[in-house]
């Protein structure tokens, strides 16, 4: 029976695991942000564009509908999302796997792309169009419920690697995964939330460097989270099967 970590023990355990290996978690966590950077740019540029645009035909008196651009961002933004949340899911599988197994070799572009194969892409994807559905019904209620709903899912990828690691068919339910999360979270979304907010002061830091601060934060807060989760699936309080997850 293991008891619950508290934030400064996962935190910990995180240091622990980045210790002497920060060259290998940057490079691992190098494409996510390099992608974030690239996403920040095409909304400005665009929006520049836009407003170029607008400013030049109201100039000579058309009226511009600029529905055909703001098109063209909204689609850009949402394959830039669904790519970095995969590659962001791909990190947190390897993670989760370095922490279990902290001698083994990290790989950090091929290990990065591990939600793009063909073992993991249907389900992570499925989870991702999934819990980003339901959120979005619960934040129509309330932002709060919305926020409350998003964390009760969190740890649907990591179940969804654990199930399919294990499974002897390789058929695992990305729904199942999701309701897993969200039994698995009952008593833990408040420590999780706290755990989030934590890194708050780090980010406003990396923001301050320009991004660069992230290629730190982004491993160690990665590594934080993967322990979370892994001390979750150690915890007696949960139901059988996902303490079977492990066994």
């Amino acid at each position: 029976m293991e008891r619950y970590k508290s934030r400064k023990e996962l935190k910990t355990e995180a240091k622990e695991l980045l210790r002497g290996n920060w060259k290998e978690a940057i490079l691992l966590n190098t494409i996510p942000v390099v992608l974030t950077i690239i996403g920040v740019v095409i909304t400005l540029i665009s929006f520049f564009i836009v407003q170029q645009r607008t400013d030049t035909f109201y100039d000579i008196g058309i009226n511009y509908n600029s529905y055909e651009t703001s098109y063209t961002e909204d689609l850009w933004s949402t394959i830039i999302g669904v790519i970095s949340t995969l590659l962001t899911v791909g990190i947190s599988y390897t993670f989760l796997d370095w922490l279990r197994n902290p001698a083994m070799r990290i790989e950090p572009f091929k290990q990065a792309f591990q939600a793009f194969t063909r073992k993991y892409f249907l389900g992570t994807l499925l989870i991702y169009i999934f819990t980003g559905f339901f959120v979005f019904l619960w934040t129509i209620l309330l932002v709060v419920p919305g926020m409350i709903k998003a964390i009760s899912y969190s740890q649907a990828y990591f179940i969804y690697k654990d199930r399919k690691t294990l499974s002897e068919n390789g058929k695992v339910s990305s729904l199942d995964c999701i309701t897993e999360s969200r039994k698995m979270m009952k008593g833990y979304k408040w420590e999780y939330f706290i755990l989030q907010l934590s890194f708050i002061g780090w980010g406003i830091l990396s923001i301050l460097s320009l991004g660069i601060g992230f290629l730190w934060l982004n491993p160690y807060a990665n590594a934080t989270y993967a322990a979370f989760y892994n001390n979750l699936t150690e915890n007696s309080t949960f139901d059988e099967s996902v303490e079977n997850l492990l066994v």
